[in-house]
C-alpha cells in the first residue's frame, strides 16, 4: 500500500464514472454477497437495523453524535447497532446486520486515510457465544470473503492493481492472539508512547499493523477503555472479555467485539463508571432487568474491509459518496 495520491474525493460525476471506484464498488459487492453467504449458512439470520433511537452506542471513541427531533424527544442517529443487536437475540439466537452509521469523528482524522462520517458497519451477534467464539466467526468470515473475492473479483483487482500476494496471506491460519498489555509493550519497545490503560491511540495502530504480515488479535483490553457492554473477565478483575482484529500492511483495526455483559445490576454498575446515565437506558435496561441471553458478538467495517480487499489508498475510495470529517460532501 502506497500514500494516498489524492487526498480529498473528487466531485460526484468524476468520482462515480471512474474505473477505479467501480472496481472498488464491485469488490465491496462481491464481498457482501460472501458475507451474507457464510453467515447465512452458519445459521445467522439477517435484520434490517433501525437508523435513530432514543441512544446509541456511547463507545464510539472521540466521536460525536448527532441529534434528531423525533417528533419533540430528542434521538440519536446510530453510530453503532450493539445494545439492538443484544435486544434481537430476544427473536433469534444468531443475527446480522449491514447497518448505515453515522459517528462525527475529530477532524483530526481526516488525515488518516480510515476514517468517514457516514459509514456501514456488519454487525454480527450470537447468543450464549463466548469471545472465543465470537473470535472463531471473524476469522473464518474473513477468509471466506477474501477467498470469494480472490475468485470472483479478479478483473476488479487487476484494475486496482492489488497486490494479491497480502490477500493470500490472510487465507493462511490461525491468526496470532497478542493481549493488550503485550501490544502496548511492543509499540512502547518501538518507540511510540502508547498509554497504557485506553484503546490503542490511531498512530500506534497504524505502526503494529504497516509492521505485520498477516491479521492478528488484540485481546483482553483494560476496564474503562470500551464501552459498558463490554464484559469484565471475573477471573482478571480489570480486563475485559474483547478483541479488536488488526489488518496488515497498515490498514489496521479492521474488527472489534466482545463477550458482552447482560447482567441489569452489572450493566448499571458499568454505566455510572463510564459516566452514562442509566435513565437514558431505560428500555434497554427494562430488557436487562427482565433478562437478556449472554452473548458476543463484533462488527466490522464494510468500507474499511473493503479499502483492504482493493488495497485502496484511502477508505472514502470505497465509498459511493464519501463523507470525510469535516468536509462538505453530498
Amino acid at each position: 500500500m502506497t500514500e494516498p495520491t489524492v487526498s480529498a474525493p473528487p466531485l460526484p460525476r468524476a468520482h462515480l464514472t471512474s474505473k477505479r471506484t467501480v472496481a472498488a464498488l464491485t469488490v465491496q459487492a462481491r464481498f457482501l454477497s460472501a458475507a451474507r453467504e457464510f453467515l447465512t449458512a452458519e445459521g445467522f439470520t439477517e435484520l434490517l437495523p433501525p437508523i435513530i433511537g432514543p441512544v446509541t452506542d456511547p463507545g464510539a471513541r472521540g466521536a460525536k453524535q448527532v441529534d434528531i427531533d423525533y417528533y419533540g424527544h430528542r434521538y440519536k442517529l446510530m453510530t453503532s447497532g450493539i445494545l439492538y443487536k443484544q435486544a434481537s437475540l430476544l427473536a433469534f439466537d444468531k443475527i446480522f446486520h449491514v447497518a448505515p452509521n453515522v459517528r462525527l469523528e475529530p477532524l483530526e482524522t481526516a488525515v488518516t486515510h480510515r476514517h468517514l462520517a457516514e459509514f456501514h458497519q456488519l454487525d454480527v451477534e450470537i447468543a450464549n457465544g463466548s469471545r472465543e467464539d465470537a473470535m472463531d466467526v471473524a476469522e473464518r468470515l474473513t477468509k471466506y470473503a477474501v477467498e470469494h473475492v480472490l475468485s470472483n473479483a479478479q478483473r476488479e483487482l487487476e484494475i486496482l492493481d492489488r497486490d494479491l500476494e497480502q490477500l493470500k496471506q490472510v487465507l493462511a491460519g490461525p491468526y496470532d492472539r497478542r493481549r493488550h498489555s503485550a501490544t502496548v509493550a511492543q509499540l512502547r519497545d518501538l518507540g511510540h508512547d502508547q498509554r497504557e490503560h485506553t484503546e490503542i491511540d490511531w498512530q500506534g495502530e497504524e505502526i503494529i499493523s504497516a509492521a505485520a504480515t498477516r491479521p492478528f488479535f488484540i485481546t483482553d483490553y483494560p476496564k474503562g477503555s470500551r464501552g459498558f457492554y463490554d464484559s469484565e473477565n471475573p477471573d482478571e478483575p480489570g480486563t475485559l472479555r474483547n478483541f479488536d482484529l488488526i489488518f496488515p500492511g497498515g490498514f489496521g483495526e479492521m474488527m472489534s467485539g466482545s463477550a458482552r455483559e447482560s447482567d441489569y445490576r452489572t450493566l448499571l454498575t458499568r454505566m455510572r463508571e463510564t459516566g452514562e446515565n442509566p435513565a437514558k437506558y431505560e428500555w434497554y435496561l427494562t430488557l436487562a432487568r427482565d433478562g437478556l441471553s449472554p452473548s458476543a458478538g463484533f462488527g466490522l467495517g464494510v468500507e474499511r474491509f473493503t479499502r483492504f480487499l482493493g488495497g485502496l489508498d484511502a477508505v472514502w475510495q470505497a465509498s459511493a459518496y464519501p463523507k470525510i470529517p469535516g468536509e462538505l460532501r453530498p
